[in-house]
Parts: structure tokens; sequence; C-alpha cells
């Protein structure tokens, strides 16, 4: 992003601001299918959809395998183009972003992943992993970047010496944690967190949606959480966006939803979803 729109921009702890904005985002992929060399099959991954995720929102994005989610949150944080719509940060059109660009997209929006096991480098010590974001970004100093990887394992819950470890030394869930921390390591002010329970046990998962819920108001973050579970998404946002077959079906805030669902497709989703929460934490939700 060139100097002039950086000192422009619009400041993101501003609340009437989106950190993130779609407009009629279209995602179509092209694949061959058939017998035939030349015919090629369009796929609508993502129809027209318009979203805003403002400063400490957290917007739940919920649906079955291939309705479209994960392909959203690669569009908010800068991984997937998109064929036609508007692409909006911080007020400001990225649509056809630079690298400048996404570098500066890259600082304030930061990615947790589904897999731990995959999303870290399993030949790279905790340590590394937390500085490395500081050292693309040309951050700190060594001791800076160090004391920083301490206090972000702290954070996360962690004891100082996992950081010496090697992520297959350590359990899913500790796993997950270390990518949470890596996440944090640049002050964003958004998380896209990608089904980031989903790999790991069913009593590991509330652990993890617990932490992300206080990093969430201790840091003031703002998030947008993927999942296939509405009862998660319930669990963890203000808003939820129910999405099918690349389009967003039906959307408002979470309880309002969860109470008094519109779709059917909404209502399947209900169903098939058992609470992670305790009997008495749904009566209070």
């Amino acid at each position: 992003m060139s100097h002039a729109n950086s000192r422009n921009m619009k400041p993101v702890n501003d609340p009437n601001v989106p950190i993130i904005e779609l407009q009629d985002a279209e995602v179509i992929f092209t694949t061959r299918a058939g017998s035939g060399l030349f015919h090629k099959n369009r796929i609508t991954a993502v129809n027209k959809v318009n979203l805003k995720l403002m400063p400490g929102q957290t917007i739940g994005i919920v649906g079955e395998s291939g309705c479209g989610k994960s392909t959203t949150a690669n569009i908010m944080c800068g991984l997937q183009q998109v064929t036609s719509g508007t692409v909006l940060f911080k007020g400001q059109d990225v649509t056809h972003r630079t690298a400048k660009e996404r570098m500066e997209i890259g600082r304030v929006v930061s990615v947790v992943f589904q897999d731990p096991a995959t999303a870290l480098n399993a030949r790279m010590r905790v340590i590394d992993q937390l500085i490395d974001p500081l050292v693309v970004h040309h951050l700190g100093s060594k001791a800076e970047r160090d004391k920083r990887a301490r206090e972000l394992i702290r954070m996360v819950g962690l004891p100082s010496q996992v950081l010496g470890a090697l992520p297959g030394q350590l359990s899913g869930g500790q796993r997950q944690r270390v990518a949470i921390a890596r996440a944090l390591s640049l002050n964003p002010d958004a998380i896209i967190a990608d089904e980031p329970t989903s790999a790991l046990d069913v009593s590991v998962r509330a652990q993890i949606l617990n932490l992300l819920s206080d990093l969430k108001k201790t840091l003031g973050l703002s998030m947008v959480f993927i999942s296939h579970d509405i009862q998660t998404i319930r669990y963890i946002s203000d808003e939820v966006i129910v999405m099918n077959k690349g389009t967003i079906i039906e959307r408002g805030e979470t309880q309002q939803v969860m109470r008094h669902p519109q779709d059917d497709y909404t209502k399947i989703l209900m169903a098939a979803a058992p609470s992670l929460l305790h009997p008495s934490e749904e009566e209070c939700a």
C-alpha cells in the first residue's frame, strides 16, 4: 500500500469504519469436466456476498462443507481474489491489491487454520514460529522479539518451556494454542478462525473456544469464526451468517437467529448439531 494511502487510511478503531467489507463479492472457479478437453464447468463458490466486519465484532459464518464459507473467509484475509465485486479494507478499495497492500492486510488481519499440525512448520521450534511474522515485517530487535514470544505463549495459557519444543512434541490442543499465539504476534485488529476446533478432541474444543472468547474481550479483537457447527457459532459470535451453495440465506444477531430461525436450512443445521453449552448456560444465553 502506498505511503499516501497508509497515512490517509481511516483508523481501524473508528467504530463506524469496517475493518473489512465485501460488496457483491463473487468467486467463480472454472474446472474441466467430462471427456471433452475443452469442456469447462463453472462453479460459483461465493455468490454476491455482502458483509461488514466492524471493530470489536465477532461474525460467525456457518454452513456445510462446500457452502462457500471458507472461500468467503479467504477473500476477507486476502488469500482469494474475487471474480467480481469489491473488497474494502479500512475504507480503502483493495479489490485488486498490490503486494504492499497484502502485507498491510496481513498486519491487521491474522488467520487461525483448521489443523495446527499442518499450519505449523514441523521443523521449527515454537519460539521461531512466533517470531517469524515479526522478522517478515521487520519489527523489533532480537531481544524484543524474544520477549514478545514469551508474552504470547503466556497469553494463550502455555508454559514458557513450550518455546523450545517442536510442534510434534505437543498435543493437538497445545499446537492450536501456539497457532493462536502466532496469529496474535503482530497485534492484529481481527482474527479469521477457519474451523479452529474441528480437528480437536471434544474435551479440548471448549477450552479453545473459551480462550478465543477471552482473547477477544481482553484485546478488543474482531473475529470471523467459520464452522459447520451452528452451536459453536452460537457460543462465540455476535452475528451469525448462514451460507448455502455460496449464498447468504440467513443472517442476524446470533441469539435472534437461534431462537427464531427463518430458513429451513438453518433449522436443519440447528437440529443436526448438539449444543456445547451446559443446559443452565443455554437458559441464560
